[in-house]
């Protein structure tokens, strides 16, 4: 069938305009950024301590700085009255949005209400705040759900259990995973928790935690859950000073690039995986929505899944993903 020229100038002519009309919009919308002022966005975490807030970090300031805007980062190394301060001190620099990581989950009630009265919108990132009427849109990882991968692990490697659990209950993340580790075998009295002692995230007060354990409790124990990666390598670490790391499996939740080493060594057990960058940078994108405007919602969980020694060539892991 022949096609008139006619028929051919005036689709051309539509193309034409279909171009025209997507090239203006676009010019527009660099325009409108160009034109205004850069926003300045706010951004604080229990601890700069940890690579995974790096990568959370920097996944915020790809998407914001894309934007033609800001990003301002705070370290309060885990001191909740210096993130408070922190976040006061942001609010008078002029921020439009505050991406929060808190220090203690209550403790961080007045920063909220700072945020609040400023005018601020709070996006809850990674550890939720225990007042989330203050925060405009909550996103964290499945964490309960990860306690719960490492227990399901557990039970399938072992048919009992003595177990040292190293958690911080200021830290709602991490007392979700213990939650969720704990819920799972509590069916099952041959899974026993012999200690319990907050490390707060830390690998350097894990190190300290264990060899303290190790030298003072006479703990008969063969298993070590770690509210985070850090914690169950501090805990490795002094296992392996005291040459007692053989037998002991090792579970931590993070998915990050030192402990897979420790999996592909064969050191530990099994991690539960994050995805920073998929936090950082859907919480950037829902504080942009926000401020056009746009429904946002509210609560925003990112799936986790179970790394082993086992799967571990499965995964292409260049950088935390």
């Amino acid at each position: 069938m022949k096609v008139s020229s006619k028929i051919i100038t005036l689709l051309l002519i539509c193309a034409m305009l279909l171009i025209s009309t997507a090239a203006f919009a676009v010019a527009n919308k660099l325009s409108d950024r160009a034109s205004r002022l850069p926003m300045l966005f706010g951004a604080t975490y229990m601890t700069m301590n940890n690579p995974f807030f790096e990568v959370l970090n920097d996944s915020i300031a790809d998407v914001v700085e894309s934007n033609g805007d800001i990003l301002i980062s705070r370290d309060p190394a885990r001191d909740q009255q210096k993130q408070n301060a922190q976040i006061q001190e942001m609010i008078d620099e002029g921020i439009k949005i505050l991406f929060l990581n808190p220090v203690d989950w209550k403790g961080v009630l007045p920063a909220l209400e700072m945020c609040r009265k400023a005018g601020v919108a709070v996006i809850n990132i990674d550890t939720l705040v225990y007042d989330t009427d203050y925060v405009v849109s909550i996103i964290e990882s499945d964490n309960y759900g990860a306690g719960v991968l490492c227990a399901e692990d557990l039970m399938s490697k072992r048919n009992h259990a003595r177990i040292i659990v190293l958690d911080s209950p200021i830290t709602a993340s991490i007392t979700q995973r213990v939650n969720g580790f704990l819920d799972t075998i509590a069916p099952y009295p041959q899974y026993e928790v012999v200690y319990t002692e907050a490390c707060h995230g830390e690998l350097e007060i894990a190190l300290d935690v264990m060899n303290r354990i190790l030298l003072e409790q006479n703990l008969d124990f063969d298993v070590v859950f770690g509210g985070n990666d850090p914690t169950a390598i501090g805990a490795l670490a002094a296992l392996q000073q005291s040459r007692l790391s053989g037998g002991v499996l090792i579970y931590g939740i993070d998915g990050s690039p030192d402990f897979m080493v420790m999996l592909k060594e064969g050191l530990a057990t099994a991690t539960s995986v994050q995805s920073p960058k998929t936090i950082g940078t859907v919480a950037a994108e829902t504080a942009y929505q926000y401020l056009s405007g746009e429904d946002v919602t509210e609560y925003i969980q990112i799936p986790v899944t179970l790394l082993t020694r086992e799967n571990l060539s499965e995964i292409v892991m260049i950088d935390w993903q």
